[in-house]
């Protein structure tokens, strides 16, 4: 009856039935085979594919799915290429991974989860592309590199050499479920990117290589490298492309500069830092957010992005700094940070710095090399302002402000907008670091600063000096400050209408001994500024005085000379001239020269001498006649101040002309 009842179903529900039976043979077969008996061609085969001996050395257990399989094997040995520093690829008590089955019709190994127990790995990179973790005998083909999504371990080391990156790191882990979240701890010890690195911290011990879906990855991490310390603390979706960072950090430093080596980042030298924020990760995309800390003596706070998923890094953001002090803006031209600055920041290794005192016959403007090879490395947009400025010592600038761009090698500091002595200081500077040397231009105007801002004491006698007007427009080639300097062409100048200051300065410039006696008898009193002006032409370093009058209602100041950028000498001559007749006079040229470290000041000896002496032999015969000798008749006329004003206006044709053309081409149309 059963018989008849089979016989009269359909065809396709007996092929059905069939597979149904052989589906539960295969699974019955497959949970209850000896796979152990399998290991050893498994070894075979494996070393014969790779190239490398593979042994499991105790157990090997499978459990088959439907989509893949999970592989527990109790005693493991992957060797690496004979090339490699490690003889292991990797080596622990127990491996168990999950494989997906459907690839390696591909040849592709997907490992959605691997967990090793005690494992020591040994991980290598070569220059040309050779990994000891890509599986076939071509360790440089890429495809052979097994895409792994949870990584496990409990304890171990791992040693990580990459000599081309200047990477050789050695890494000890430990588990221990009393620490919560946060159960593997791991100290790191080696050099990165040429530096000695240590590191420290805990971490979860589930490690998202590749797993979308999961959740964030824990980490905490305290590391060194050279004088950089980090402290961050945060989670990480996909550690294998350092995707997914959300983390809180503190990063402490000599200078923001040695993080170029580190991160790719070119930012300038700058004093010691202490900075915090927030950094976040998206695809290429790394943010700072709520950027805040010290520069040296100097607050910032802002917001900072630095964008990868362009063919040149971007960097871009906002930077204010609420007081900006003098001393940490040295670093930025190739000076040391002063003492004050260098130990601003605790925790951090004063860098050198300054001397206090200055060597006989040192050089003044900084001659250290800049770097600006590293200006290649990424383009940026940067916007930073200075509320206040102190510690300005004889410059006195109150705030500042300035847009900081930086494309395909060329940097240009536009706008640049200082406030000086009430006066405003604007421009531009730009270097083309593509070129080497550095083609360096730059071009400023001052405006409406007043004198006695730049002398205090004239200041607090009540003098006003009226405004005081001024341009730099110099170009040139450096690869720092003293060289470009010291080669540069242009028009310097700085002019001045109309205003008063206490006569006791031109008193002893011009050594008239009348008013010095009525200066000591009335006390001070204020004598009119007709007009001033100092004009430079610059032809390859070398200053000429193109214009320098100082106009007085008791004299005036004519000057001759040079100043020379690339020796950092002086050889002036000053002549005044009285306009009021006096006794007890001894005009004569002063003489200026010396260095720009070690100026020194004088008279022009001969007439002083012969003045002294004609005085020294009447006296002899009547002592008034001796006083004779000694009058000023006042042959000191009033200068053409709107001839003087606008000389200085005007470069000499030729070099200084065209090297003031080719810096104000550096600003913005």
């Amino acid at each position: 009856m059963a018989t008849n009842v089979l016989r009269d179903r359909p065809l396709w529900l007996k092929l059905l039935a069939a597979f149904v039976l052989l589906l539960a043979a295969l699974a019955v077969l497959l949970a209850f085979f000896p796979w152990d008996t399998l290991r050893g061609p498994v070894n075979r085969y494996v070393s014969e594919k790779t190239g490398r001996k593979f042994e499991i050395t105790r157990r090997l257990d499978v459990g088959i799915g439907l989509r893949g399989a999970t592989v527990k094997a109790d005693g493991i040995e992957f060797a690496n290429p004979p090339w490699a520093r490690e003889p292991y690829l990797v080596k622990a008590e127990r491996a168990e991974f999950d494989i997906r089955l459907w690839p390696l019709v591909s040849r592709k190994v997907v490992i959605p989860r691997l967990a090793l127990s005690s494992p020591t790995l040994g991980l290598q990179i070569e220059p040309d592309g050779r990994r000891t973790w890509a599986l076939g005998k071509d360790t440089s083909d890429a495809g052979t590199v097994p895409v792994i999504g949870l990584m496990q371990v409990d304890s171990g080391a791992v040693d990580f050499l990459a000599t081309h990156l200047g990477v050789d790191l050695h890494a000890d882990v430990s588990y221990d479920t009393s620490r919560g979240t946060l159960p593997l701890s791991y100290r790191i010890k080696g050099r990165y990117k040429g530096q000695p690195l240590t590191a420290e911290g805990r971490t979860g011990n589930v490690l998202q290589l590749k797993a979308a879906g999961q959740p964030p990855f824990p980490l905490e991490v305290d590391a060194a490298a050279g004088q950089t310390r980090l402290k961050a603390s945060g989670t990480v979706t996909d550690f294998a492309d350092l995707d997914g960072i959300q983390a809180t950090f503190d990063l402490k430093g000599q200078t923001l500069g040695a993080l170029f080596p580190l991160l790719g980042i070119a930012l300038p030298e700058t004093s010691p830092y202490a900075l915090s924020g927030e950094l976040r990760k998206r695809g290429k995309l790394w943010e700072v957010a709520g950027l805040k800390g010290r520069l040296g003596l100097s607050d910032i706070a802002g917001d900072m992005r630095f964008d990868k998923a362009g063919q040149v890094p971007h960097l871009a953001g906002e930077l204010r700094s609420k007081v900006m002090d003098m001393d940490d803006l040295g670093p930025l031209i190739g000076l040391p940070p002063t003492e004050r600055s260098a130990k601003a920041v605790e925790g951090v290794a004063p860098p050198p710095t300054i001397k206090a005192k200055r060597a006989p016959g040192a050089k003044v403007l900084p001659s250290a090399k800049l770097d600006f090879e590293r200006l290649r490395a990424m383009n940026a947009e940067v916007k930073y302002t200075a509320d206040r400025i102190r510690n300005v010592r004889d410059v006195p600038l109150d705030r500042g402000s300035v847009q900081v761009k930086l494309n395909n090698g060329v940097l240009t500091l536009d706008p640049l907008d200082l406030g000086v002595g009430g006066g405003k200081l604007a421009g531009a500077i730009r270097i083309d670091g593509a070129k080497d040397p550095a083609d360096i231009r730059a071009s400023l105007d001052l405006r409406g600063m007043q004198l006695a801002r730049v002398f205090p004491k004239l200041e607090t006698t009540g003098n006003s000096v009226g405004r005081l007007d001024g341009r730099i427009n110099l170009s040139g080639a450096g690869n720092s400050v003293a060289n470009w300097l010291g080669g540069a062409s242009g028009d310097v100048a700085v002019i001045s209408g109309r205003g008063q200051f206490g006569n006791l300065l031109p008193v002893f410039a011009t050594l008239v001994g009348g008013d010095i006696i009525k200066f000591l008898l009335r006390g001070d009193r204020n004598v009119e500024l007709r007009c001033a002006a100092m004009a430079f032409d610059v032809n390859k370093g070398l200053m000429t005085g193109r214009t320098l009058v100082l106009d007085t209602t008791n004299a005036v100041f004519y000057a001759t000379g040079q100043a020379n950028l690339a020796t950092e000498t002086l050889d002036f001559v000053v002549r005044p001239e009285p306009k009021s007749k006096n006794i007890l006079s001894l005009r004569t040229p002063l003489v200026i020269g010396g260095t720009f470290g070690s100026p020194t000041g004088g008279v022009k000896v001969v007439p002083l001498a012969g003045r002294g002496l004609a005085a020294l032999a009447l006296g002899t015969v009547n002592p008034l006649l001796g006083l004779a000798a000694t009058i000023e008749t006042g042959p000191g006329q009033d200068s053409d101040c709107k001839g003087v004003l606008s000389e200085a206006n005007r470069p000499t044709p030729g070099a200084p002309a065209k090297g003031a053309a080719r810096a104000k081409g550096a600003r913005q149309p």
